[in-house]
């Protein structure tokens, strides 16, 4: 049977060989990936248009079949030859305006007693590193992961850095965090909404779906895990 629970476990100070790990988009960010209304934000603000759009669109009819976001994951081609400076400003103005407002009530209420039992507390994304750092901050959390876009002479190449925080390459952020903050696993927390966090969620003892997409119920009705809707 399925557990369904809005609090973690008693949580008690000091426990800093714990960890936290938490997804940002419909997790912390219920709806729409913060990276999709960026670039909206971008497209409004004249910085995109249909140039950039269409070769993230031709790239990913490239890569099929099948039919997976999983290409544009890995290429930011929307990014290419776009200014890094420039489109950091643009994120940091982004994430305070829109992305920190929509952020969770329960989410915030989860992130806060993590971090005052004293937790490793870390956000680890698929999303951009430009767009969850900023939002980090604003929410107190230093261990930051996300997609790092490569760049050259201060311009985007289009390309990611390897490994991507999502699937099997989330998971081995959470190893190296547990390694680097000599975690113990079995009781530590993490939260994801979707087949992407998958690998990160069974390595922690505490697991959370929260938000559940693309069949995300079923495998934690499966495995036992709780489900949790934050709104």
């Amino acid at each position: 049977m399925t557990r369904s629970t809005t609090s973690p476990a008693p949580l008690t100070h000091s426990q800093h060989w714990i960890g936290a790990f938490f997804d940002v988009d419909n997790t912390l960010i219920p709806g729409t990936s913060i990276e999709i209304g960026f670039f909206r934000y971008l497209w409004q603000d004249g910085v995109m248009g249909w140039p950039e759009l269409w070769h993230s669109l031709e790239y990913a009819i490239r890569q099929m079949p099948p039919i997976s976001l999983n290409p544009l994951r890995r290429r930011k081609l929307y990014l290419m030859g776009h200014d890094v400076s420039l489109i950091e400003q643009l994120a940091n103005e982004y994430v305070e305006l829109y992305v920190v407002p929509r952020v969770s009530a329960r989410a915030l209420n989860r992130l806060s007693r993590h971090q005052d039992a004293g937790h490793v507390v870390a956000f680890v994304s698929g999303s951009p590193e430009f767009l969850v750092k900023p939002l980090a901050a604003a929410l107190g959390v230093s261990l930051v992961f996300g997609a790092r876009p490569e760049s050259q002479a201060g311009l985007y190449t289009g390309k990611v850095f390897a490994p991507l925080p999502y699937g099997e390459g989330k998971g081995r952020y959470v190893e190296r965090l547990a390694t680097r903050f000599n975690l113990d696993l079995s009781r530590s927390y993490g939260y994801g909404d979707s087949p992407g966090d998958f690998h990160a969620l069974q390595m922690v003892g505490h697991p959370f779906v929260v938000n559940p997409i693309r069949g995300m119920a079923r495998i934690a009705r499966q495995r036992g895990w709780p489900i949790t809707q934050w709104a």
